[in-house]
């Protein structure tokens, strides 16, 4: 399949009232068995990728060093594969479409782009993420693939703010975003059902959740319109855990022989 198919194939995958479950991985053994669990697609979590190799969130991994884990990951798969990159790792929009070129170059055809100020506090401006966005639909467009821009907003990701505050800004973004070229909104931290289906109701982009405490059933998201229902870094916390918990008992049946 050609990258420009895959593209297509992932953005068919985004069906309002019809949310697709992406289970995310952090490597190329990770996204094998998510692969062979039945997947249609796989999505990194910039934050579990970071974690699997000992950095912390916020572009701290350097960008070669993700160049390497997604050429792992695409070499390994054969379905879509959609990459976290953060913020693009500038505030540039030129440079930022250079980066997401990079991935491309890689074979691949998503991306979640947020709005939070990497090195920084709260948000970019609406216009000046509205710029990055259309630079990196530019990029895309004139190599001919589709690729799926779901623009991330973090208004409602540790910040405080809880519906009805936020949802207003939430509704402008996402209209600015799409005019901007992007493919999807994602509002990873709100978890409010009645704000999740006015906001489908309100903005012509499909939208994306994230699973956490609090997030309605997948049927409940389902009748709201959402598109798409991500795990984000649960993965991987869960493998640790079951890691840790089976080093934990080994050590102790050592101690009690």
């Amino acid at each position: 399949m050609q990258q420009k198919e895959r593209a297509q194939l992932f953005a068919s995958l985004h069906v309002k009232g019809s949310p697709f479950v992406l289970y995310n991985a952090w490597d190329a053994g990770s996204a094998k068995i998510i692969q062979d669990a039945g997947a249609p697609a796989i999505g990194t979590s910039s934050w579990a990728v970071a974690a699997a190799q000992g950095y912390g969130d916020g572009e701290s991994i350097p960008f070669a060093f993700v160049e390497q884990i997604v050429a792992r990951i695409t070499a390994t798969v054969d379905i879509p594969v959609s990459v976290d990159v953060e913020g693009g790792y500038s505030d540039d929009p030129s440079v930022c479409a250079a980066n997401v070129a990079r991935l491309m170059d890689l074979g691949v055809v998503g991306i979640n782009f947020e709005d939070g100020v990497v090195h920084g506090t709260g948000l970019h401006s609406v216009d000046a993420q509205s710029a990055r966005i259309a630079a990196i639909r530019a990029m895309a467009d004139a190599r001919g693939v589709p690729l799926f821009i779901n623009a991330r907003t973090d208004l409602f990701l540790g910040t405080g703010i809880k519906p009805p505050e936020g949802i207003p800004e939430a509704k402008e973004r996402a209209a600015a975003y799409a005019r901007a070229g992007a493919s999807g909104f994602f509002i990873p931290g709100l978890v409010d059902f009645a704000a999740i289906r006015d906001l489908c109701a309100s903005i012509t982009l499909p939208l994306n959740v994230m699973a956490m405490q609090g997030l309605p059933h997948a049927r409940e998201l389902a009748e709201a319109g959402v598109a798409r229902i991500s795990h984000g870094p649960s993965p991987y916390l869960l493998a640790m855990d079951a890691v840790r918990n089976a080093a934990r008992d080994s050590h102790e049946e050592r101690q009690a022989a």
